[in-house]
């Protein structure tokens, strides 16, 4: 028996119905129709648009777009959040109290540390935005958690599926590892695009090594408050039931490897490949079956 059925149980958690009689709202429904749409449209979400984004992001470095679509932070964030949809329709159903609380964490705790980051050089070093993500408040994008909560959320589940019996400290090693390797593709990639610099630059692709152990730390707080907030035998068994959960992991692959090839950083494209092998492992990428005439489930 898992030891969160208890807080499941009393606060409406997997397998609920999330029907109210007061508000008439179904959740469990709800939920089953956004799962539904996500299934019925896979391969435009995980494929063709970070492929889009992609040549919107070469079109803007080239200056082939007029000034103000360039690197426009409404298109981001949008582009952003579809790209996300697999993750939260693959979660939602999980998410309960205890692991509303812990995703409310991670996303206040990515709020601190990046503050302190830009304002004191602390862990990643010296560094700060060059281009507006949306709206800024001290230096730091609004959006955040929509950027670096799903990273670690799909390191953790991408382990979860590749090592279901590991233990619990060779299962967070094991995803901060992943978590590290995303970094290693995204952070050169961005830095090329101008979304943030680093004062000094640094000796991979202008990101200083300083970066990397900052992240040791962000990874295994973040890890941490995910392994505390959810049930992790209820979130396997979602995985075993949704073949889309890893999808935005898939779009990252696709746009930020993309990325990579246009500026020649070629040690990130590698790691892209290899996270690309990762989630090829799974053997949960068949967008062909995973049309409108895929079996309904929720």
């Amino acid at each position: 028996m898992s030891e969160r059925s208890d807080d499941a149980g009393q606060s409406g958690g997997v397998g609920r119905s999330g029907g109210s009689g007061t508000t008439g709202f179904d959740r469990r429904a709800a939920e089953a129709r956004f799962a539904g749409l996500v299934r019925q449209n896979r391969f435009t979400i995980a494929v063709v648009f970070p492929l889009v984004g992609a040549a919107l992001f070469v079109a803007s470095a080239e200056r082939w777009l007029p000034a103000w679509l360039a690197m426009h932070p409404a298109l981001v964030l949008f582009g952003t959040l579809v790209m996300r949809t697999p993750l939260a329709a693959a979660l939602a159903p999980l998410v309960d109290r205890r692991a509303g609380l812990g995703l409310l964490a991670v996303a206040a705790y990515s709020y601190a540390i990046e503050s302190v980051g830009v304002h004191y050089g602390v862990p990643y070093g010296e560094f700060s935005y060059q281009l507006s993500l949306g709206p800024m408040v001290g230096g730091v994008p609004v959006g955040l958690p929509v950027f670096f909560v799903p990273l670690v959320l799909n390191s953790y589940l991408l382990v979860l599926l590749l090592l279901p019996r590991a233990g619990r400290a060779v299962r967070l090693g094991a995803a901060l590892a992943v978590v590290l390797a995303v970094d290693l593709v995204l952070d050169p990639a961005a830095v090329g695009l101008g979304f943030w610099a680093y004062d000094a630059g640094g000796a991979y692709y202008g990101v200083p090594l300083s970066n990397y152990a900052g992240w040791v730390l962000s990874g295994l707080v973040a890890l941490g408050l995910v392994e505390w907030g959810f049930d992790r035998e209820a979130v396997a068994a979602r995985l075993a039931d949704c073949e889309f959960a890893l999808d935005d992991f898939v779009s990252f692959v696709v746009l930020w490897g993309a990325m990579n090839v246009y500026f020649g950083n070629w040690v990130a494209v590698a790691l892209a490949v290899a996270l690309a092998g990762g989630l090829v492992r799974t053997d949960r990428f068949d967008f062909a079956a995973s049309g409108r005439n895929a079996p309904e489930r929720g």
